[in-house]
């Protein structure tokens, strides 16, 4: 099976993927090889959804709240 390369994924599916790695590497289940390839893969996931969640959060920090207390429009995102 060939791994999706990480910066093709969604939040979401690189999460999923993380906990997956998580689980076996907590199952000692693994041959040292094996744990020091999955941990890479594993870090490369957890910066990857941090990017995501960071771009996020500079989204919405760009909403601004109208006299109303609602959404009256978005600015774009620099960067």
């Amino acid at each position: 099976m060939t791994e999706k390369p990480v910066s093709e994924m969604s939040f979401e599916e690189a999460m999923a993927e993380l906990e997956t790695l998580v689980n076996k590497l907590e199952s000692s289940q693994v041959a040292l090889d094996d744990s020091i390839r999955l941990y890479d893969r594993g870090a490369e996931l957890k910066r990857h959804c941090e990017a995501k969640l960071k771009a996020a959060e500079e989204k919405v920090a760009q909403i601004t709240l109208g006299a109303n207390g609602k959404p009256d429009g978005t600015k774009p995102v620099e960067g």
